[in-house]
């Protein structure tokens, strides 16, 4: 029994393990989307602020305040490549939990109808052999009661045959 303890203890701790990596590497991609999406608020600033710029004559744009800004606008765009690339790795994690959650409540519900299966096993096993406990009662009865009439039968027998021989004797 100690046995099944410690192997069933060894199992839970694995996957109590196993459940706080996931959970880890799930924050710590949380954590990474966080920082992509601070990344990209700074970087929207800093293209607001691009496009405020006049460096021109008569406070018109240039040419490099627009090309400025541009680059500023692909590096917000290629943030946000990188943002959905992340989110879709932290979608994979959620639908991994997910599907192990799926998973446990499965196998809890498969062994739950196994113990259900065993219990109704163990009751069919109980009610023969109370059966069978019956009959051996009741055989063991009838096997006294068999045994109780032949000792009154040779008794009897023995009592007749001394009270006939008694009646030849004061015959003869």
């Amino acid at each position: 029994m100690k046995k099944y303890f410690y192997l069933l203890s060894i199992i839970f701790l694995c996957f109590q393990s196993f459940a706080q990596q996931d959970t880890t590497a799930f924050a710590t991609q949380r954590v990474k989307v966080n920082s992509l999406l601070a990344e990209r608020s700074s970087r929207f600033g800093q293209y607001d602020e691009s496009l405020n710029q006049r460096t021109g004559i008569f406070g018109w744009q240039t040419k490099k305040d627009i090309k400025n800004s541009n680059e500023i606008l692909r590096q917000v765009v290629l943030t946000d490549n990188n943002i959905f690339k992340e989110l879709k790795v932290l979608m994979d994690y959620k639908d991994l939990q997910n599907q192990q959650k799926v998973a446990v409540a499965d196998n809890s519900q498969e062994r739950i109808e196994n113990y259900m299966q065993t219990i109704k096993k163990l009751q069919d096993q109980n009610e023969e052999l109370k059966g069978d406990l019956a009959k051996k009662n009741s055989q063991s009865l009838s096997t006294y009661i068999i045994a109780f009439l032949l000792l009154i039968m040779a008794g009897g027998y023995y009592f007749f045959k001394k009270k006939i021989k008694s009646y030849e004797k004061r015959i003869v």
